[in-house]
């Protein structure tokens, strides 16, 4: 099931025209753009004696492998071999590739292909008045849904978060709302009160959060506006798409869509690093590392219902990469 899945698999800038080693479910790939700027994806090893194709580089538009120079087009087939000038590689002489898709300045693989299984959405992307920006890669030892669950949850602010977006005094936690969606599930009408909800809040507010599970490791949180400085249509968004490496290491990146168009980025991106590395040790302490979808297996209260619905969410999909 979750070769299926579209994940991300890095920043879409750092994809250029040399060869770049990346992770995914386990399996070793390499991605390449090539001269026109399009991206490749091909398993990390050479089917002519298993070198490392990451290690090879770019020599004519194709994927040189670094040990015996063999060269491979965009589309995977062998066009070159040195050590035979003359022989023309057959149709079988090939490496495995990907499917490949740029979304959200990310890059997107899926390693079995299924033409019905579109990518997640990110549906703050296509609005002119937010601004997009990207954070991360952040390697983190815990699976992809335990970072997700992380995200979903609210009453851990006032204390992993205490002085941000939490108080101790302020972790009561009002009821909230939880329904299915075609994709996954959404939680509105959350609040809370947090002394500082971004990077330039200079009091405590009330602020009102959704949040919604697009995919099995996508999830998006939307900010309305706090009280005394809303405007017409106005939020603020963040998209966390997380590749799961193995069960229990994953790659994190956070796509922010603010109204804020006069700080610079490392600003921007330094407060969200402030506080997903306040949330990264715990995150990498939990026991067992996959996500529990037994209901028996862990403790819930009444604050924990959208966690609760994004386990059955998950067990209802079939996933068993990350979970336990």
């Amino acid at each position: 099931m979750e070769k299926t899945l579209w994940h991300p698999v890095a920043l879409a800038e750092a994809v250029v025209h040399a060869p770049l080693a990346v992770r995914l479910l386990e399996q070793e790939l390499v991605l390449w753009r090539d001269l026109a700027g399009q991206v490749h994806a091909f398993v990390d090893r050479c089917p002519h004696r298993g070198a490392r194709l990451s290690l090879g580089r770019i020599e004519q538009d194709r994927l040189e492998c670094p040990y015996h120079g063999w060269q491979f087009a965009g589309d995977g087939h062998c066009e070159r071999v040195p050590a035979v000038p003359d022989f023309a590689p057959p149709p079988a002489h090939c490496v495995r590739s990907f499917a490949v898709q740029e979304l959200y300045g990310l890059v997107w693989l899926q390693l079995e292909a299924a033409a019905d299984v579109p990518p997640p959405q990110f549906e703050a992307e296509g609005d002119a008045r937010l601004r997009k920006l990207n954070c991360g890669p952040y390697d983190v030892a815990a699976s992809a849904p335990r970072i997700i669950e992380n995200f979903l949850d609210m009453s851990h602010f006032g204390f992993v978060h205490e002085g941000w977006l939490g108080s101790r005094d302020a972790t009561a936690m009002e009821r909230y709302d939880v329904e299915n969606t075609p994709t996954g599930v959404r939680a509105t009408n959350c609040k809370a009160r947090q002394p500082q909800s971004n990077l330039h809040s200079t009091a405590a507010a009330e602020v009102h959060y959704t949040y919604e599970v697009t995919d099995p490791y996508t999830a998006l949180l939307n900010k309305l506006p706090e009280a005394g400085t809303s405007r017409d249509g106005w939020y603020e968004s963040i998209g966390l798409f997380v590749c799961p490496v193995t069960p229990e290491t994953s790659r994190v990146w956070f796509r922010l869509a603010v109204a804020d168009f006069d700080t610079p980025d490392a600003q921007l991106q330094a407060f969200q690093h402030t506080i997903f590395t306040q949330d990264q040790p715990v995150l990498e302490s939990q026991q067992p590392k996959g996500l529990p979808l037994d209901a028996r297996a862990e403790l819930n209260s009444p604050a924990d219902r959208l966690s609760v619905a994004y386990r059955r969410y998950l067990k209802g999909r079939g996933i068993t990469f990350g979970v336990c």
